[in-house]
């Protein structure tokens, strides 16, 4: 998911409210990538620039909240100040932010047309004042607060970064503040990445070749030098191009599909992977995915790369159990598990908000309840490939680590383990094992 800056119809002081909302589902347990796929074309860039930056400032802006306002304001007003004064905070960021005196403007426009917060607009009117004065550059041309902004995370979220990550927790949390780069994918079946680099720039569009994550020689990742739509991208719609991390093409880059193997994506909505498997070799592959609401994702994506074929099918199951198998044992599986997602704050900012110390344990289960039923399912002299878009050891190393002890014909091959979060890729664990014997 990309937040970039895009050409829009919709009012600063509309997006700031419906900005507002989206927060306010995100504190009640709602998914933000739900809430934003229910907005108009028109409506989301905006409205998913504003928010995305309201939820990574959050640390920042409740501290001018708490020291402006001596009682803490109902919810619907922090959320409509927090977005407010990430729009301040941004400005220090990048010099095509809105002027000072537009943000306040749009902020107590926006009181009137929400109802809950209409009531505040002598409150919020005052409050950004004050914040505007003290994002006002001091004389020595400094601006203030100093920027990076750490990543809010809950508290034991926090715990288990400074204890896996003694010495560069924080500079995670950094890192993950920051909005993430546009990563392009570039379909192996159509163009070679020289080749579609080339139509990049004839649109004007300046890209770099990434060659490799963590050792793992890439041939399709282009990082676009500043974002841009999709719709601007040459030949998106005809499937020429996909946005996807520098980290998650390593998935496909490590199980190295080859034509006529029989793969097994087990765990496969949106789909990027299943593609990315399929533009690089003519296999035949089973794209397995539990989530009625996620699955016909899969197709979508497939149909706009043009990689449906009768060696393809998409299919509902459950991955940990075997009830929608045909028996067929598979040359290679991928197993892309459901975890916290530690690992990808920056593309979803609302992450830290919705995860509960609880439910570690619980993923941890599913993962080995999706390793075991994909153990049975892999041929001898088979490789499975394990990945988390995880930060944390006990969806990581933990894992590997058990399923070796548990399994005396699974050989470790080389994978990175645990990749950390750079400029240029979200966080993942990557872990392959090959079957030695039945």
């Amino acid at each position: 998911m990309s937040d970039q800056k895009s050409q829009h119809s919709l009012p600063l002081s509309e997006a700031m409210t419906i900005s507002a909302q989206a927060i306010g589902e995100v504190m009640d347990g709602r998914s933000l990538t739900e809430v934003l796929d229910q907005l108009d074309a028109h409506e989301r860039p905006i409205v998913q620039c504003l928010t995305f930056d309201a939820l990574r400032k959050w640390v920042r802006s409740h501290e001018l909240i708490a020291q402006l306002i001596p009682k803490a304001p109902p919810a619907p007003v922090e959320y409509l100040l927090s977005v407010s004064i990430a729009l301040f905070l941004q400005g220090n960021q990048d010099s095509k932010g809105y002027a000072a005196h537009t943000i306040v403007d749009q902020a107590v426009r926006a009181c009137s047309e929400y109802e809950p917060t209409m009531y505040a607009k002598g409150l919020v009117n005052a409050v950004l004042r004050k914040v505007s004065l003290l994002q006002a550059p001091a004389k020595d041309g400094v601006s203030y607060p100093p920027d990076p902004i750490p990543m809010f995370v809950p508290p034991w979220w926090r715990a288990k970064l400074k204890k896996d990550y003694s010495k560069v927790w924080q500079a995670l949390l950094i890192q993950q503040a920051k909005r993430a780069p546009l990563i392009l994918r570039v379909n192996a079946k159509q163009y070679d990445r020289t080749e579609y680099q080339a139509l990049l720039a004839q649109a004007g569009i300046d890209s770099k070749v990434i060659d490799e994550i963590a050792g793992v020689k890439l041939d399709a990742a282009l990082l676009l030098n500043e974002p841009v739509p999709v719709s601007d991208l040459p030949g998106f719609y005809a499937g020429a191009v996909s946005v996807q991390d520098a980290g998650a093409q390593l998935a496909a880059a490590l199980l190295d599909p080859q034509p006529g193997e029989l793969i097994l994506d087990a765990c496969a909505a949106p789909g990027g992977k299943t593609a990315h498997l399929l533009e690089r070799a003519d296999c035949e592959l089973v794209a397995l995915e539990l989530d009625g609401d996620r699955i016909g994702r899969i197709g979508g994506n497939l149909d706009r790369l043009r990689l449906h074929s009768n060696k393809v099918r998409i299919q509902r199951g459950d991955a940990s159990k075997a009830a929608w198998w045909d028996g067929r044992l598979f040359d290679k599986i991928l197993l892309d598990a459901p975890c916290s997602a530690s690992g990808i704050v920056s593309r979803h900012p609302d992450i830290p908000f919705l995860r509960r110390e609880a439910d570690i344990k619980a993923l941890q289960l599913r993962q080995r309840g999706l390793l075991t039923q994909a153990w049975k399912m892999l041929k001898p002299g088979g490789q499975l490939l394990y990945v988390t878009c995880s930060l944390f050891f006990e969806e990581g190393e933990a894992q590997a680590d058990w399923f070796a002890a548990e399994h005396s014909n699974a050989l470790r091959l080389s994978a990175p383990g645990q990749i950390l979060p750079t400029a240029i890729n979200d966080g993942f664990y990557y872990a392959l094992f090959k079957k030695n014997g039945p």
